[in-house]
């Protein structure tokens, strides 16, 4: 796709939704999960607050959702906390924000791809144990279609997001019905007891629980993942972008909260029962459950119970459901590589990352967090319970400092603004900012204090890893970029004294007279070929050769009692660069052209070291002169000169 295509990747909202959203929309999947499974230490009792602690993630999720309304309105350009935070707090906390949402997006992509996984096991029970296979699988074909272009991608995942809405809703009426008309059928683990682990024996008491349900609770915040890639989104929209990006914000969050109620209402109807060990915590009878037993996810379970009578209807909630979490992950391949442009175009990320691929998409950024996310796969084995100890961290800090930082913005925009109607809706929104940077930092110091023992350390300190590569990678680009800089024009268009040429040869061959035959058509000041003399009688026929061809440039054998090729070479050159050091030498080195990589092997290994050695010896410049072997070019000689012939006169070679 060419440049001027760019406009047709642009989403309309009923695009835009599945793309940037599937990401919290299917936190319905695995949050509650999470809250039962946290609760379940303190036996079956503690269900009783699930939905209450249900109703606290969604005030925040709500919160959040209404500061980024402010953000994508005062900040359209899609550097989203990134960009808030450095203009209004500095560059290092700009940084700290990047490798927060960097780690996050990473988190999301495995998180997402692992507990698909899990759902694909309750359906297809012979694929237990093979969970890191399959989702390194899955991120593989997500990283081929997002290659595609991010409207034909959005597009391809737009069905199964809508159909994973109609399945939520369709499961939450009919079981809400079934509820109040007594027919509900009860979940397969209903009738299992929770055995409380020690310490809890009495319920939800004391500070260790005050404790569980502050994890409870930092553990069900996961839902809130994602709502941050549409700030980063917003040049993804359709004009007017701003508006489009607020009221998918929107859209999102009262989906997430409807879904997210719908859920756990469900699993206190229907008797669920979720822990952790299941064979330790959950008991049949007065009988522990066996070692091996597999217990389905939440949904999974809910499904069942609601369409015990329709099976089909379960299959296709399950399906779709891990289906949805596949897609999540899409949510952070649409937003890494957008984050990873930004930060490459300032110069804290490798430039590659910048640039767009063929397809208009973001090519570089997409590979890389597939990498990344991949390795966090193998090293996790896809275990969701893991890995979620991982989560949420980074995207809660860039949460806080993004509040933080559009309190400042407004607060600095209301010193300027003299216009009543503007200042009092700036007045709302540093308002609803400020009580969005309350409930985030709340929220971040739980996380931090519940989840640093069980996992989070590893986010911090890959963000601080990823804060002091980005500070290293600024600090070198600034360091070329003032290196390069012209400061003497006259200077840098001065000419060199002279030019002394170097032809590096081995034999008399066709490669050999054609860089001979180059180096002569530049007409340097003087020019020679050098050998290195490593064998006595290669040496003699290369000689004869060279006087028997009648080449009419001097041949000089270095000499090398040690069998070095690269070191007489690179201590020659350098003899005639401190002869004159206002000259400049031009070192050409005859190579092959090859047609197949394993050729390459075969050839070229000298060259290859002379040339990385040269690039570094200062007022030397390197020339390769290519020779197409008959691989290369397919046997056709159209693109060779023709073969010189050893015919000389003087000012150049007669061919």
């Amino acid at each position: 796709m060419s440049s001027d295509a760019l406009g047709h990747t642009l989403l309309p909202k009923r695009i835009a939704l599945p793309v940037f959203a599937s990401d919290a929309l299917s936190s319905v999947a695995y949050a509650p999960d999470e809250i039962l499974l946290t609760l379940s230490i303190a036996g079956v009792t503690s269900y009783l607050l699930s939905p209450w602690i249900g109703l606290a993630v969604a005030v925040v999720l709500l919160t959040v959702v209404a500061s980024y309304r402010q953000t994508v309105h005062a900040y359209p350009s899609g550097g989203g906390d990134y960009e808030v935070a450095t203009t209004n707090l500095g560059r290092n906390a700009g940084i700290s924000v990047a490798s927060a949402l960097l780690v996050d997006y990473v988190m999301t992509v495995a998180v997402s791809i692992s507990q698909a996984a899990q759902y694909l096991s309750a359906i297809v029970p012979s694929v237990n144990g093979y969970e890191a296979a399959i989702a390194v699988g899955a991120i593989v074909l997500l990283t081929l279609m997002n290659l595609r272009g991010v409207r034909e991608s959005g597009a391809f995942f737009a069905v199964p997001v809508y159909l994973f809405m109609f399945a939520m809703g369709l499961m939450a009426v009919w079981g809400t019905v079934q509820y109040f008309t007594g027919s509900l059928t009860l979940a397969e683990s209903a009738g299992f007891e929770l055995v409380a682990e020690p310490g809890f024996e009495q319920g939800l008491v004391g500070i260790g629980g005050a404790m569980l349900l502050a994890r409870a609770f930092s553990s069900g915040c996961a839902a809130l993942t994602g709502v941050e890639a549409i700030s980063n989104g917003v040049p993804a929209f359709k004009k007017p972008k701003s508006r489009n990006a607020a009221t998918t914000l929107l859209l999102l969050g009262l989906i997430s909260v409807t879904m997210i109620a719908a859920i756990l209402f469900l699993a206190r109807a229907t008797g669920v029962v979720f822990a952790e060990n299941p064979h330790e915590q959950m008991t049949d009878g007065g009988r522990a459950l066996p070692e091996g037993y597999e217990q389905h996810p939440v949904i999974g379970q809910i499904a069942d119970a609601v369409f015990h009578h329709t099976p089909v209807l379960f299959y296709f909630v399950t399906a779709v459901t891990g289906l949805i979490l596949v897609l999540a992950a899409n949510t952070a391949f649409n937003g890494f590589p957008v984050l990873g442009s930004i930060l490459a175009r300032d110069g804290l990320l490798p430039r590659q990352l910048h640039t767009r691929g063929d397809r208009l998409a973001f090519s570089n950024g997409i590979i890389a967090l597939a990498a990344a996310a991949i390795a966090l796969v193998i090293i996790f084995d896809a275990s969701v319970t893991r890995l979620i100890q991982l989560y949420i961290v980074g995207v809660f800090i860039s949460f806080t400092m993004s509040q933080l930082g559009m309190v400042r913005h407004w607060t600095r925009a209301l010193r300027t603004e003299v216009d009543a109607r503007v200042r009092s809706r700036m007045v709302r929104s540093r308002a609803v900012n400020a009580f969005g940077l309350g409930l985030t930092g709340v929220v971040l110091v739980i996380v931090l204090v519940t989840k640093f023992t069980r996992g989070a350390w590893i986010t911090l300190v890959l963000m601080a890893i990823l804060f002091v590569a980005m500070r290293g990678i600024a600090k070198h680009y600034d360091r070329v970029r003032a290196e390069l800089e012209l400061d003497d024009v006259s200077a840098a268009r001065a000419l060199p004294s002279r030019v002394q040429a170097v032809v590096l040869i081995s034999r008399v061959h066709k490669p050999t007279m054609r860089a001979i035959a180059y180096a002569r058509a530049t007409r340097p000041s003087s020019l020679e070929a050098i050998t290195v003399g490593v064998d006595p009688e290669d040496v003699e026929r290369l000689r004869a050769d060279w006087v028997d061809k009648e080449i009419p440039i001097p041949l000089t054998v270095l000499d090398s009692p040690y069998r070095e090729i690269t070191r007489p070479v690179l201590d020659y050159v350098k003899s005639l660069r401190s002869t004159s050091p206002r000259d400049l030498v031009v070192v050409y080195v005859p190579e092959y052209v090859v047609g197949h990589w394993w050729e390459q092997i075969l050839h070229n290994q000298s060259a290859l070291r002379l040339k990385s050695r040269l690039l570094f010896t200062p007022g030397v410049v390197v020339a390769s002169v290519p020779w197409q072997l008959d691989s290369a070019s397919d046997g056709a000689d159209e693109s060779r000169w023709d073969e010189p012939v050893v015919q000389w006169r003087t000012g150049g070679p007669q061919e």
